[in-house]
């Protein structure tokens, strides 16, 4: 039992050093930094609205269009590393499984494009 210990001691040191430095962070900023409210970091920034605000109010569609944008070009770049990485690994499942999920995506893509999403004002 106590060799069970040992061998997990480093985590426990590494996981305690981590909550201090953490918690000494925290602290140290609340100390060293005034907590006063700024009318400019209240304003509205890049979302187009309040940021404190009722949380049911109605904005633009196309914020949602925007965060469609982000998943559309980001997630597929981090899908196709690996991919192109593996792929005389996993054979001809794997290309025509990949040819699916990039079909998914155009036609995400021409949704973005139909909508009007990528002509920014």
């Amino acid at each position: 039992m106590t060799d069970l210990l040992l061998e997990y001691l480093p985590i426990l040191v590494f996981l305690g050093l981590a909550i201090v430095v953490a918690l000494g962070a925290v602290v140290g900023s609340l100390v060293v930094v005034p907590q006063r409210a700024d009318p400019e970091k209240d304003s509205a920034y890049e979302c187009g609205f309040e940021a404190f605000d009722d949380a049911r109010t109605k904005f633009q569609v196309r914020f949602y269009l925007v965060a469609i944008l982000f998943i559309i070009f980001d997630l597929e770049i981090a899908f196709l590393f690996p991919w192109a990485i593996s792929l005389s690994n996993i054979g001809l499942f794997g290309f025509w499984s990949m040819m699916v999920f990039l079909a998914v995506l155009t036609i995400g893509f021409i949704y973005e494009w139909k909508k009007g999403a990528l002509e920014w004002e």
